[in-house]
């Protein structure tokens, strides 16, 4: 074997294998300290991305289980108030039933019925205007939305509830109607929605109650037969309260009409028009940010009076909307549970598999990093003979 002074083959081969076996107990000394295989792209290019794909799946699931559990309370709210609803109609309906016993009430017994039947459905209208979820109102028929379920565009569930202009109110309910002491009177009305600055351009909701408003001799009984309440704007006004004792002309009767009704809606404009085609109420232009819930307050409606025979009918509607919209409510609620499920089996594999590709194994790691101690030592140990071995030439020189 040549002996060289210039080049100590022999030192840069056991420097070669110590520098190796050094950058291999540092990778070793990194992955068992951080947990992870993979700390940088270079560990493994191709496992990381397929790893990152896998934890955005992970944190998106994860997510999404909030989600769905948001979806449920929001559910279990509109249920509970829902519940007291139906309690509600419930005792309205005992007490239409007990007016309609005209041989056992007097007029005064009736009257104290009535009372209690309004206050019920004032508190029906309470009920829904009360029950939000983070602010959010979930029965005056606006809540339309749709819960984002899964990891990925498009795995949705929409939850409604009620319809606009449908809510769980005394008038969505239909039950706004229901007397026990007045006579039945339904008006033929066509009501013109409002539009909001969401839905279109802005237009002013409009009610039309039929008749002939203005012709001499025809327009007394017009006004006369009004009755029945109209709803606008979160107000209502009762059609036959008002008193036309010494009107003469359509003027006359308008006026009354208008002067009983503004105190209520509070309106900057004369809502009440007359024509031969029928009595006009006209609302307000919603603003120019106005929502389609905006809309809906602002279109005006119309209910008649059932009279107490006639209330039971009605209420009987109403009771088996609100238990049908439960029974939807329940089997979504189902429906939230079961995904939470699915989701937590999907996240529990997905998380294993990143786990695979990402994590280390701390055992065989802990065995590569004995034999890269090893392989330093003896590398070292080589490097120091290697450097000794060129002093032997000194022999020679000497």
């Amino acid at each position: 074997m040549p002996m060289s002074i210039v080049s100590n083959v022999a030192a840069l081969g056991a420097q070669r294998s110590l520098a190796r076996a050094g950058d291999s107990m540092t990778r070793s000394l990194e992955r068992l300290s951080s947990g992870q295989r993979i700390n940088r792209a270079a560990d493994d290019a191709a496992g990381l991305a397929i790893a990152e794909g896998l934890r955005s799946q992970v944190n998106g699931m994860a997510r999404a289980i909030r989600n769905t559990q948001d979806g449920i309370s929001i559910v279990r709210i509109a249920d509970g108030a829902l519940d007291v609803t139906t309690t509600i109609l419930q005792r309205m309906r005992a007490l239409t039933v007990q007016a309609a016993n005209d041989g056992g009430l007097s007029a005064g017994a009736r009257a104290a019925v009535q009372s209690e039947v309004t206050q019920l459905q004032q508190e029906l209208s309470r009920v829904a205007a009360a029950t939000t979820y983070n602010g959010t109102p979930l029965l005056d028929g606006s809540f339309d939305t749709v819960l984002q379920v899964g990891a990925d565009v498009g795995e949705t569930i929409p939850i409604r509830i009620g319809r606009p202009g449908s809510g769980m109110g005394a008038d969505g309910l239909g039950v706004r109607a229901v007397s026990v002491t007045r006579a039945p009177v339904d008006l033929a009305a066509t009501v013109f929605p409002a539009v909001s600055a969401a839905q279109g351009v802005p237009a002013s909701g409009r009610l039309v109650l039929a008749g002939d408003h203005v012709t001499p001799g025809v327009y007394e009984a017009s006004f006369a037969a009004l009755g029945g309440t109209l709803t606008y704007d979160g107000k209502t006004f009762d059609l036959g309260s008002v008193d036309y004792t010494g009107a003469v002309t359509s003027t006359d009767f308008l006026t009354r009409l208008t002067a009983a009704a503004m105190p209520v809606f509070q309106t900057g404009h004369t809502p009440f028009t007359g024509s031969a085609g029928g009595l006009t109420f006209t609302g307000a232009v919603p603003g120019p940010a106005s929502t389609a819930a905006d809309a809906v307050r602002l279109t005006p409606t119309y209910s008649g009076h059932t009279g107490a025979s006639g209330g039971i009918a009605v209420i009987d509607r109403a009771i088996a909307h609100v238990t049908s919209t439960r029974a939807e409510l329940g089997a979504l609620e189902n429906r939230l549970e079961h995904t939470i499920s699915r989701l937590g089996v999907a996240m529990e594999n997905t998380a294993a598999s990143e786990s695979r590709i990402r994590d280390a194994d701390m055992a065989w790691e802990t065995t590569v990093l004995a034999r890269n101690q090893v392989l330093t030592q003896a590398a070292t140990a080589m490097l120091a003979q290697a450097n000794r071995s060129a002093q032997n030439l000194l022999t020679l020189l000497g």
